[in-house]
């Protein structure tokens, strides 16, 4: 076939030169045909992911963790934050200890036992020292002179929980008056904390006792309230006023003996303290200001004429059940 006579220039396919022999290879030749194809029909790239995946990371993060500069950063980082946590620590402890706070919480079934009746039968007691190990007083599980934080939080609990049921009973309850009843009692156990507290500063009392002593001393009052209410529901008046009686004198004498042992026996030890009287109208005022409080708080309750609702109450439920039943026979 003449091309020529058409137009066309006829030429011929020139050969491709191959690659110097030992030369670097610049680019990738392409243009001989496609790339190779795996089973599946597709086209593999030059870029092997197992092979990166083999290494166990990217190098490009390998890279970051290796640069020294973002080891510094981070070892800077991890020495403030710990810096931070002790500060934290530090300030924590410095207003409440939680290994302090522990040992007011080691009790046993054994020791609640014999603390409930010593708080309500004190007259018997004979040793009231607290006793020692290694200049550590015992916990209270190993000594029932001890003073401790359980007995006080499950004591205000139960009795905010009986007062609910006797507002409940005179159909009194409401959420704000309960929750009035529990804020109530925990201020004055506040102020009868910093009101000690204030005394023994200002007639510098130098003593062992801590705050958590004071707060665990004056929470025992709880022990006492709930048996007045309960007094006041089951028996009315009468009952009422004699428990009242019982566990502000029993209360008394606890308070009185437990913190003589406390308060009067640094005085041999410091000369330049307040003198003993002093100290014993602390203690006395102490044990007096718990049976004001307790009928403050027990009062209010008006259990007292709980007794004559409860019969009342008992009276149209019997009389309902007789009731029932004569209708059910007179219909057989």
């Amino acid at each position: 076939m003449d091309f020529q006579q058409h137009g066309y220039r006829a030429t011929k396919p020139r050969a491709r030169a191959s690659p110097p022999i030992g030369g670097p290879l610049l680019f990738d030749d392409t243009s001989s045909g496609p790339p190779p194809m795996d089973n599946q029909n597709y086209y593999s790239s030059g870029y092997n992911m197992a092979d990166a995946s083999a290494g166990g990371q990217d190098p490009g993060a390998g890279s970051l963790f290796a640069d020294p500069m973002a080891s510094a950063a981070m070892m800077y980082g991890s020495t403030l934050a710990n810096q931070g946590k002790d500060i934290v620590n530090k300030e924590i402890n410095r207003f409440m200890s939680v290994n302090k706070l522990k040992y007011f919480f080691a009790v046993d079934t054994k020791y609640v036992m014999k603390k409930l009746l010593l708080l309500m039968f004190p007259y018997t007691h004979q040793d009231w020292e607290v006793r020692y190990h290694r200049d550590t007083p015992l916990i209270p599980r190993h000594d029932v002179n001890a003073p401790d934080l359980y007995i006080p939080t499950m004591a205000f609990i139960t009795y905010i929980l009986l007062a609910g049921m006797a507002l409940g009973i005179q159909k009194r309850f409401s959420p704000e008056v309960l929750g009035l009843c529990a804020s109530t009692a925990l201020v004055w156990i506040v102020i009868e904390v910093l009101v000690m507290l204030l005394c023994l500063y200002l007639l510098t009392v130098h003593t062992d006792l801590s705050m958590f002593d004071l707060v665990a001393y004056s929470g025992y009052k709880y022990v006492g309230m709930i048996f007045t209410v309960l007094c006041g529901l089951l028996f009315g008046s009468d009952g009422y006023f004699v428990a009242l009686a019982w566990s502000s004198c029993a209360l008394m004498f606890f308070i009185v003996r437990s913190l003589k042992m406390k308060i009067m026996s640094s005085f041999s030890a410091d000369s330049m303290s307040a003198k003993p009287q002093f100290r014993m109208y602390i203690t006395l005022a102490s044990a007096a200001f718990q049976p004001i409080i307790i009928y403050w708080l027990t009062a209010h309750l008006d259990v007292c004429g709980l007794i004559f609702n409860i019969g009342s109450v008992g009276i149209v439920f019997c009389r309902s059940v007789v009731e029932n039943c004569h209708k059910i026979q007179t219909s057989f």
